[in-house]
């Protein structure tokens, strides 16, 4: 399992803005997504950090964030 690396804490009186919030989209068991390099599938399993999801030809565990795959 790997780790994310510690936040560092904003300061108020920092001239730079504060590091954008990432938002991980969810999929649920049937939903119909597209990814960039496999295409067109269906998720068919869930876990707490990853997604099964069959291709047709092939079934791939894709994990999280999930920044090549979106939901149709």
């Amino acid at each position: 399992m790997t780790s994310s690396p510690a936040r560092r804490r904003h300061l108020t009186s920092s001239p730079f803005q504060p590091a954008a919030e990432v938002e991980i989209e969810q999929f649920e068991c049937g939903d119909a997504v597209c990814h960039d390099s496999y295409g067109m599938g269906h998720v068919i399993g869930r876990e707490p950090e990853a997604v099964k999801v069959d291709f047709g030809t092939t079934t791939v565990r894709v994990p999280s964030p999930f920044r090549k795959m979106t939901k149709l």
